[in-house]
């Protein structure tokens, strides 16, 4: 009756309640499991208790101690997951050094509670000491070592970890993709589930979510409908979170009426799912549709909140929508009492750059409550890239380059200003000033998928063994498009070179490599999907690609589509 009471308390104040009514009956007076219950419960409610402070625990163990009862097993585990949860280091640290003392540090759970703690307050060179040193270990031991790993960051040590566990269960296989995935090695997470089917157990929603996530920042569309298949051939319900991350992979990879079919099927959705789809319709240009699903969602009874209110003015921002911008920006504080962030600031000065209206923008700048970031002046400065207004870019990169100092893509942006300006004199001054500071531009990188596996192509990239055969597709395509009216724009190229060393700097950006590639590997009629790390340049978005698609309306060509995300 008492467990009960206890696992059915949300908040501390409850747990406080039933700790006065233990008190007052006696049951403390001689029992360690009750007081273990306490623990226990205490450190179950401390994340949903933003109050919670170490005093409310802590006084339980004191009276253990006083009553002359001796701590089990269980007892400084439940203490220490307390101090875990509330970050509290110096507790922790007298928890470890009590158990020292009463001889109980070799204990299996205490073990893994204490690289648990050390992990979570950052301390792992505490931690590993601990795994290595304990007397008796197991999966869950170094599934914490490796957690804490992961949660800094050091995702290397966290693959030494890995690579030398004798036993792993479906918790270290999630871990490490999802660590890879947050890593910004996607590519690593997708290889590791291949891993994972072969030698590992099966998966469960954790590891999925983190799976199709990879596909969605990698365009990689064939491993994301292979898991969709997965989940029906093998009867597994699609959870409101499986379906999120499918409905999120598929628009991500440029298949927005897949990603609508399974949101209109799936029978629950939560405010995630709807944002989702917001941001999916929103991304490909469809904001007339995006506005009006997020219509539908505050009917259907879900008050948006702050993340679904930058879905909705992304969708204003690609589709050009300015004045439903405007109205649902001052929606959020009148309507909803939603006070905008940075965020919002950023889409509403994005939103109004790109459709041409700098000095509002620049306006809106000066009103906001908090400090402009650099996405902020970013969007501005990209704002006058497109309308080659050189003087507020020249404004815009001052605060830019105070905020981050060593970005290359700033310095980038500028010299392109100046060079699509005609300024080239300027922008040759832009990249000397990079070449002092020793600032590297980020180069180009295109991924094509081609039979489940992701090929990635560098800007100037000679590194892959079908070079040649691409290059050779690559002037095969550009001599056709040329009858087309296609004449490269070289006025971004920067370099101090004749114009036919331009042509072909332009026709080795990684883009023009992945779509040769595409077209050589695959058979007539199979879609290509080119995903990038960076805007499709100028030469092939403007000029180049309406015109490779016109000329694959020719009899010799394959009838390939090209899609860039």
């Amino acid at each position: 009756m008492t467990r009960d009471l206890l696992s059915r308390c949300s908040h501390s104040k409850q747990v406080k309640q039933i700790q006065a009514r233990f008190v007052t009956s006696g049951l403390l007076l001689a029992s360690v499991f009750h007081h273990n219950a306490l623990l226990r419960a205490h450190s179950r409610t401390a994340s949903a208790s933003p109050s919670a402070s170490p005093a409310a625990a802590f006084p339980i163990y004191t009276h253990l101690l006083r009553r002359g009862l001796r701590p089990d097993s269980y007892t400084l585990p439940f203490l220490l997951n307390f101090c875990s949860l509330l970050l509290a280091r110096y507790h922790g640290l007298s928890v470890h050094a009590h158990a020292i003392r009463l001889g109980r540090d070799a204990d299996l759970f205490l073990a893994n509670a204490l690289i648990h703690f050390y992990s979570v307050v950052r301390d792992l060179a505490a931690a590993r000491r601990i795994l290595d040193l304990a007397s008796f270990t197991d999966v869950v031991s170094y599934n914490s070592m490796l957690t804490g790993y992961l949660r800094a960051g050091d995702l290397d040590s966290a693959w030494s970890l890995f690579d030398g566990m004798s036993e792993t269960n479906v918790v270290t296989w999630s871990a490490m993709i999802s660590g890879c995935l947050q890593g910004g090695r996607s590519k690593e997470a997708l290889a590791l589930f291949s891993r994972m089917q072969a030698e590992g157990p099966e998966p469960n929603d954790m590891t999925l979510v983190s799976v199709l996530a990879a596909c969605a920042h990698l365009g990689a569309l064939e491993q994301g409908k292979w898991i969709h298949s997965y989940l029906r051939s093998n009867g597994i319900k699609i959870s409101v979170f499986l379906g999120t991350a499918l409905i999120d992979m598929y628009a991500k990879c440029g298949q927005v009426q897949l990603a609508l079919s399974l949101f209109d099927e799936m029978p629950e959705k939560n405010l995630l799912t709807w944002t989702t789809m917001i941001k999916g319709l929103a991304m490909h240009g469809n904001g007339v549709e995006a506005l009006q699903l997020f219509s539908v969602m505050g009917a259907s009874g879900f008050v948006p909140d702050d993340v679904a209110f930058i879905g909705a003015l992304c969708a204003c921002t690609h589709a050009g929508l300015v004045d439903q911008g405007r109205e649902i920006f001052d929606s959020m504080r009148k309507d909803y009492g939603i006070e905008p962030k940075l965020e919002h600031y950023g889409c509403m000065v994005d939103l109004l750059a790109r459709n041409g209206l700098l000095e509002e923008a620049q306006g809106l700048i000066k009103s906001m409550p908090m400090e402009p970031d650099a996405l902020v002046w970013g969007a501005l400065m990209a704002g006058c890239k497109l309308h080659r207004n050189v003087e507020l870019a020249e404004h815009s990169v001052k605060h830019l380059i105070k905020l981050e100092p060593d970005s290359s893509g700033v310095y980038v942006l500028l010299a392109n200003i100046y060079a699509s300006s005609g300024r080239h004199d300027k922008a040759r001054e832009v990249r000397c000033m990079m070449r002092t500071k020793r600032l590297q531009k980020t180069p180009g990188c295109s991924l094509v998928e081609i039979g489940g596996r992701i090929h990635q192509f560098l800007v100037g990239d000679i590194a892959h063994p079908l070079i040649k055969d691409i290059l050779s597709k690559w002037e095969e395509i550009e001599s056709l498009i040329k009858l087309e009216g296609y004449v490269p724009d070289k006025k971004e190229v920067l370099l101090n070179i004749d114009d036919e060393e331009k042509e072909d700097a332009l026709a080795r950006h990684s883009e023009k490599l992945a779509i040769a590639f595409a077209l050589i590997s695959t058979e007539e009629g199979m879609p290509i999907r080119v995903v990038k790390n960076l805007r499709v340049c100028s030469d092939c978005h403007q000029d180049l690609f309406p015109e490779i698609h016109h000329a694959l309306l020719i009899p010799q060509w394959k009838l390939n589509s090209i899609s860039f995300w």
